[in-house]
């Protein structure tokens, strides 16, 4: 069910997913591969966490095909 919890929680994955693919993308920018290798890592965690979250709801992402 989608309610103001679900929606809050699903925010705050959305905006922990963001702040990492900021950091990504300085890392990119900077030409600093380690933390490129770090950063990555930790923007895959998080949409694997939101991806989880969303299955446990009892929704999961929609393929299209272009």
């Amino acid at each position: 069910m989608v309610d103001d919890g679900f929606l809050r929680r699903y925010r705050e994955l959305l905006d922990a997913e963001d702040a990492a693919f900021d950091e990504l993308e300085h890392a990119v920018e900077d030409g600093d591969r380690e933390h490129y290798e770090l950063d990555f890592s930790t923007w895959k965690q998080t949409v694997v966490r939101r991806l989880a979250f969303l299955e446990r709801q009892g929704l999961s992402p929609v393929s299209t095909s272009a």
